[in-house]
Formats: structure tokens, C-alpha cells, sequence
């Protein structure tokens, strides 16, 4: 019976699934090193822990690992119900708060390496989480794809530790209640994206105006076809890079962004390369540990590695 031990927390409504004991060791090097060997070797336990029957599609999971920089506090590696990720902003927030539970860590900044970069994170007196995410640029803008029943949608391409396709041209009603639907019209997106030249794009986001005080409202769907509950932290960065790059934001300038559920990030950005209008985006929000609990694997168990398609 092997066990690992795993803290959950929820961001903006999102799920972090964090494991912080037991399970296989990724080896030496960096974090993007110790990745290569937990795809290549060890993909059952990333199944096993989110998939179910212990997790659901939503659940994102970020597994501690040792740094290969000494000035970071930690390494992490982010993963879903259908692979990796190269950053992701929620869970980040999530892993913060969760290190912080854990009393691994106190107020103040940090330096965390990721598989893309080391991504700097603040925990506030609040419990809020302020994140310098990797480097986030626009690379390709106002790209047309046709879609049945929608015609002609317009979006950008942008890097925020993911890449995204943003669309800036429907007029959508994002509720709750809509959820199956949009679902539905995000992925007939991204496979249309994804023939037309862009196969890394695995990430869309639709936008609407903000309903509880925020600049804008979006709809974010995951690779695994399950929608983001946050307002999505590399989306949020990638968005800022769009605005940036069309002179719509200005350095510093706060950035409201709601997700569907209404919860909200505080996201700005500042120059990293004005000339290629490459930025470092800010993202601040807050995450809830909601339970500490051990995660066991029978071997007898037929769904001991979880439920894949």
C-alpha cells in the first residue's frame, strides 16, 4: 500500500491538489529536468492523483520537487487530467498558501522554479498571493478562424506561461448557466486554431464585460476540456500582454480580471523589453487550504492509477 500525503486548496474557486510527501523522486537537475522524468516514468501518479476516482477534470496538481536554483524556496511541477503545464497562476497561489499552512514559509517573497522559468511570489500579511509571472508577449494578432453557427472569430496569440488564443470579437453572455455551451464553443476554437497553424495553442479565452466591478469577465478552457473557475493567472498575464502590446494598458495600470464565478485577480505589468513589447506580468489573489489528508494506492485496486480515456 503506498501512500502520499496531499493539501487542497481552492483559488478564486479553482482546485490545487499540492503533494507534499511520499511518491517517486524525480532525480537531480532542474525543474524542467525532473518534468522529462515524470512524463517519461512516472505519468501514473500524475493520472492517479487527479483523475478519478480521487480527483475530477478540474483538479490541477502541483507536486514539490528540490530546485535546482539555490536562491529558490521550492520547485514545482503542474499537471492536469490530461498532462502538464508549463506555469500555472492559480495553482502557484495555491502552492504559496499551502507552504504557508504548512509553515515551510512566512510572509515576505519567494523564488519558486517552475519547468518555464523561476516566477516570484509575495505572501501578504492578508494571506493574499502577489506573483511576477514568467515573461508573457502577444506573438500574433487579430488571427481570423471560421467557426460553424459562430462565422468569423478574431483573436490574439499570447504567451502567459501557457499559450492562449483570445478571442476579442464575440459577444457573449458569460454565466454560470451557459457552462455546457460555451464549453462547446471554446473547443470547436481551439481545434480550429490548432489546424490553422497554431498546434501549441491549448488554452482559449473568451471575454465579456466585467459584472462584479472588474475590467472584463472571461471563460477559460483548459487543455483537458474542463474550464478554469479562477479568472485563470496565465491567462490573466497573457492577456496583459495583449493590452500592452495595443497600447490599451498603461505600466502599472490595475487590471481588474473576473472569472465566470465572479471571483476576481488584480493584475499590471511592467516593461521587459519595450522595443519586442515583451512584459512582466503582477498577479495578486487569494487561496483557502481546504483539506490535509493522505492519498492511498492499492495495487489490487483496478482504478488504482485512475480512470483514463
Amino acid at each position: 500500500m503506498k501512500k502520499i500525503r496531499v493539501i487542497d486548496s481552492h483559488t478564486g474557486g479553482e482546485p490545487t491538489r499540492v503533494v507534499v510527501e511520499g511518491g517517486p523522486d524525480f532525480g537531480p537537475g532542474s525543474v524542467e529536468q525532473q518534468l522529462k522524468v515524470f512524463r517519461g516514468q512516472f505519468d501514473a501518479w500524475r493520472s492517479a492523483i487527479v483523475n478519478e476516482p480521487r480527483g475530477s477534470d478540474v483538479l490541477v496538481g502541483a507536486w514539490l520537487c528540490k530546485p535546482a536554483d539555490p536562491s529558490c524556496t521550492a520547485g514545482v511541477i503542474f499537471f492536469n487530467n490530461v498532462g502538464y503545464l508549463g506555469m500555472c497562476g492559480h495553482g502557484l497561489i495555491g502552492v504559496m498558501s499551502t507552504l504557508r499552512y504548512l509553515g515551510r514559509v512566512t510572509t515576505g517573497n519567494h523564488r519558486i522554479e517552475t519547468p518555464v522559468g523561476i516566477v516570484e511570489a509575495e505572501i501578504k500579511e492578508n494571506g493574499s498571493v502577489l506573483l511576477q509571472n514568467v515573461v508573457s508577449y502577444r506573438t500574433a494578432e487579430n488571427v481570423s478562424v471560421q467557426i460553424p453557427e459562430l462565422g468569423t472569430v478574431t483573436g490574439d496569440v499570447s504567451w502567459g506561461g501557457n499559450w492562449f488564443y483570445l478571442v476579442n470579437n464575440l459577444q457573449l453572455d458569460l454565466k454560470l448557466a451557459h457552462v455546457e455551451k460555451l464549453t462547446e464553443i471554446a473547443w470547436n476554437i481551439r481545434c480550429a486554431i490548432n489546424t490553422q497553424g497554431y498546434p501549441e495553442i491549448d488554452h482559449i479565452e473568451l471575454f465579456a464585460p466585467g459584472g462584479c466591478g472588474g475590467d472584463s469577465r472571461n471563460f477559460v478552457l483548459c487543455p483537458g476540456k474542463a474550464y478554469d473557475r479562477s479568472p485563470c493567472g496565465t491567462g490573466t498575464s497573457a492577456k496583459l500582454a495583449c493590452l500592452a502590446a495595443a497600447g490599451k494598458l498603461h505600466e502599472n495600470q490595475v487590471w481588474i480580471q473576473e472569472s465566470i464565478l465572479g471571483s476576481q485577480f488584480r493584475g499590471w505589468y511592467q516593461w521587459a523589453d519595450r522595443e519586442t513589447k515583451k512584459i512582466k506580468p503582477f498577479i495578486e489573489g487569494e487561496a483557502y487550504v481546504n483539506a490535509d489528508s493522505n492519498l492511498l494506492f492499492d495495487e489490487a485496486d483496478p482504478f488504482c492509477w485512475g480512470i483514463r480515456a
